[in-house]
């Protein structure tokens, strides 16, 4: 609730009949703080823009130019409209011809498949080919003997059209005894 009979700043009095002039009748009295802060920060940020504005026109001090260009920035990139209702709804329709993903049946509330969600991986792991080295070559006839399942080498080369790949060597650690170990 506003106060009347305190002995406020001018600009405090400024505010207070700007309230009154756009008819709000009971606030409190912090408002006028909330309001005056607001108020002498955009004045600093506009007059510090325009100190930018006139260092680089090279001129020694600002002028009302400086001040209306960094004005007309503020409002610009601080104030925007939102686009028309025809675009909006344009926007819409074009969304909405894509259908919605089918859920999956199941106790429960009905859930997107695991693609189509945020919560699923977004990368895929890509093995590379075995390579024949000098220091692999104690191990080669273990590698003979163990085949690639044909199903995960399907899986790894299938690209989801929005998942990342990425691929790193496996390198074999040496075990205690200094003879290297062999992963399967």
């Amino acid at each position: 609730m506003a106060g009347g009979g305190e002995d406020l700043p001018r600009d405090a009095k400024i505010v207070k009949s700007l309230l009154k002039s756009m008819g709000v009748e009971e606030y409190e009295p912090r408002v006028i703080h909330q309001f005056l802060e607001l108020w002498y920060r955009y004045v600093v940020d506009v007059l510090s823009d325009a100190q930018v504005y006139c260092e680089h026109a090279g001129k020694q001090t600002i002028d009302c130019d400086d001040v209306k260009l960094a004005i007309q920035s503020k409002v610009n990139f601080s104030f925007s409209q939102p686009p028309p209702r025809e675009v909006l709804l344009e926007l819409a329709r074009n969304r909405n011809k894509v259908p919605l993903p089918k859920a999956i049946p199941g106790p429960g509330i009905p859930l997107p498949p695991e693609h189509d969600t945020l919560i699923s991986t977004n990368y895929q792991f890509a093995i590379p080919k075995k390579q024949s080295t000098p220091a692999m070559e104690e191990t080669e006839d273990d590698e003979e003997s163990v085949k690639p399942n044909s199903s995960q080498e399907q899986k790894t080369d299938v690209a989801h059209p929005t998942s990342l790949r990425v691929s790193f060597p496996l390198t074999k650690p040496p075990s205690r005894d200094g003879k290297r170990v062999q992963f399967r």
